[in-house]
């Protein structure tokens, strides 16, 4: 048995004009389908919703913020959250373009981008961090470029086995989570493309060099490779 999902537009009669279409639809297919559930989504929870939905999406920005500003330095920090932003910004603009419903699966499926995204993300940054320790006379346009092609590879397959599953629900996952894949398949794609072409460039934005090693790893970069060994 599978699952059908029947969604019914605001009717202009207001309240009373929705509950008899749903009854009409009821009354209309009750002998043959059992009803789960209805939900009516109205001005006052799609607002509500709408709010949630940012607070979340703001918090996890926040939270990860903090986190890469002390596991790295603030250039990583900044460039991975705006490469992210930028995701989030692409997610929303597809939902309004294609005409998706925008609910709680929705925003489980860009909170689900975020982590993605920023996984990605901090891969290629921590490459750029050991090269910045290895090539610490190389340009930094070139450390970039280098460390790109490093994890080149491991980005893309990710992506592409991700996407493999993805495909796989949304085509026989049925119509409750179609919304749900759809949006991660371009998702993923968004923070696919931010992990390669947005975040490395942005540190370029922001001046990074190699001084800005903290002192620690500074002084760890300038030891021999007999003495890193030890």
């Amino acid at each position: 048995a599978r699952d059908v999902l029947i969604r019914i537009g605001t009717q202009g009669g207001g309240d009373v004009a929705e509950q008899s279409a749903v009854e009409k639809v009821r009354s209309a297919l009750e002998t043959d389908y059992e009803f789960r559930r209805i939900e009516v989504v109205g001005p006052t929870v799609s607002s509500e919703l709408a709010f949630n939905g940012t607070m979340g999406v703001l918090a996890s920005l926040l939270a990860m913020l903090v986190y890469i500003w002390i596991r790295f330095e603030w250039q990583f920090g900044l460039g991975a959250i705006i490469s992210t932003f930028h995701d989030v910004i692409l997610m929303v603009g597809f939902y309004v373009v294609a005409g998706i419903e925008f609910n709680l699966t929705s925003i489980a499926a860009i909170l689900t981008i975020v982590g993605y995204s920023i996984n990605d993300t901090v891969v290629v940054y921590d490459r750029v961090r050991e090269n910045l320790r290895r090539y610490k006379r190389m340009p930094i346009a070139e450390l970039l470029d280098l460390s790109m092609n490093q994890t080149l590879a491991r980005t893309v397959l990710t992506g592409v086995t991700t996407l493999f599953a993805l495909a796989a629900l949304s085509i026989w996952g049925g119509e409750v989570i179609q919304s749900f894949t759809v949006a991660m398949i371009f998702g993923i794609l968004a923070g696919t493309y931010s992990s390669i072409f947005v975040a490395g460039p942005l540190l370029i934005l922001f001046k990074l060099r190699p001084g800005a090693l903290s002192h620690e790893e500074a002084a760890v970069a300038k030891e021999p490779p007999a003495q890193q060994a030890l």
